[in-house]
């Protein structure tokens, strides 16, 4: 006799099943690659818009605005600075020396200029930001939180910075890490991470604090400060330290790194420009972005009610402050508050509530949408 075939599926049990697989793969796994999904889904659609538009997508990626700065650090070091037609001078130590330093070292050793050498850093360490957010949130709330935070940081509306030549995906990675590292007791390994992390980025600041106060807290609910915590704090500054004692030793002034940062327009106004530029928009922009603002102190206000671990809620906190007291490019701040992932936290425990059914039309939803925007703006006049 014959052996019987297999019954055939009806969708809801093909469904059924491929969810079990799903389910079967290690979440960490599930995080990476659901993020990497999101990406390709963005540069899919970059592709699709720039073979429309007959625009050059990868050269937005790599060829324009901050990427080329870093290219031209990485090649010829410091010293360049750019005149504007108003007489304003930009010049390069503003961008601080990692990123850069990486493209030179890759470009030395592939097959890679150094504008292709910083898109492989970018992507990798866009890798390596989920896989050390998805820990994080595994840590605080459980591996599904933490891979739905993955996923809704690579969905997030300015995403596609993650996928340039960009510091943002470097910056946070060595973020995550450390704070993981602090949540495990591990203190000297996340002094270094944050040392590195102030050679990415000025928001290391944050990172800086969050570190220190938690140390702090440690200290009077202890009363006692291990040798490990005291060296990891000791060493989280040296990195942000050291680039500003640089710039100030090559300039002859101790104040010149926030000189330079004052020529970019980036200098600390405790959000005097930001309340001024509000107070310029018609009013359906400015209500807008007053509305804006409402949900991000809403997501702030969750944080805190969520419980976070300290160190992650005085880093999220402490980078949402910093992107928003400064007087920089307006259009910018989105992109700088994205290594704040502590913000996604209240959605991902959100989404990990519902069933997959549901979350997953959402995220599909949310990843298109970001991927749209994206292109348009990447294919736009402006910068991001």
């Amino acid at each position: 006799m014959s052996p019987q075939s297999p019954p055939a599926l009806t969708g809801h049990s093909r469904t059924a099943r491929l969810a079990g697989r799903f389910r079967a793969l290690d979440p960490a796994v599930l995080a990476v690659g659901g993020y990497a999904l999101t990406r390709l889904v963005g540069l899919a659609v970059l592709a699709i818009a720039s073979a429309v538009t007959d625009e050059d997508g990868l050269h937005r990626l790599k060829g324009r605005w901050d990427s080329v700065w870093y290219v031209r650090i990485a090649e010829n070091g410091y010293g360049y600075q750019s005149t504007l037609p108003n007489g304003d001078v930009h010049p390069d130590l503003a961008f601080f020396p990692l990123f850069p330093a990486l493209e030179r070292g890759l470009s030395a050793v592939l097959p890679l200029d150094a504008a292709g050498a910083g898109l492989l850093v970018s992507w990798t360490a866009g890798l390596a930001a989920a896989w050390g957010m998805y820990r994080c949130g595994a840590h605080a709330f459980g591996p599904r939180t933490g891979v739905l935070l993955a996923l809704l940081w690579g969905v997030y509306p300015t995403a596609f910075v993650q996928s340039m030549a960009y510091t943002e995906t470097l910056f946070t990675a060595l973020a995550a890490w450390s704070l993981l590292a602090v949540l495990r007791g591990r203190w000297i390994l996340a002094g270094v991470l944050c040392a590195a992390a102030g050679l990415t980025r000025p928001t290391a600041v944050a990172l800086i604090a969050a570190l220190g106060l938690t140390a702090l807290a440690g200290l009077v609910r202890d009363r006692r400060l291990p040798a490990r915590t005291l060296l990891g704090v000791l060493i989280a500054p040296l990195g942000w330290l050291g680039y500003v004692a640089y710039v100030g030793i090559r300039r002859d002034s101790a104040t010149a790194y926030f000189e330079v940062q004052a020529a970019w327009g980036n200098s600390i106004d405790g959000g005097v420009a930001l309340a001024r530029f509000i107070g310029g928009l018609p009013w359906p922009a400015a209500l807008g972005l007053c509305a804006a603002l409402a949900l991000l102190g809403l997501l702030v206000v969750l944080c805190v009610r969520q419980r976070q671990p300290l160190p992650l809620l005085v880093y999220t906190v402490g980078v949402v402050g910093v992107s928003l007291v400064g007087a920089a490019y307006f259009g910018s701040r989105p992109r700088l508050m994205m290594p704040a992932f502590g913000l996604l936290l209240p959605p991902a425990a959100a989404l990990a509530r519902l069933r997959a059914r549901t979350a997953a039309p959402v995220l599909t939803g949310l990843a298109l949408a970001s991927a749209g925007y994206g292109a348009f703006t990447l294919l736009g006049p402006g910068p991001p």
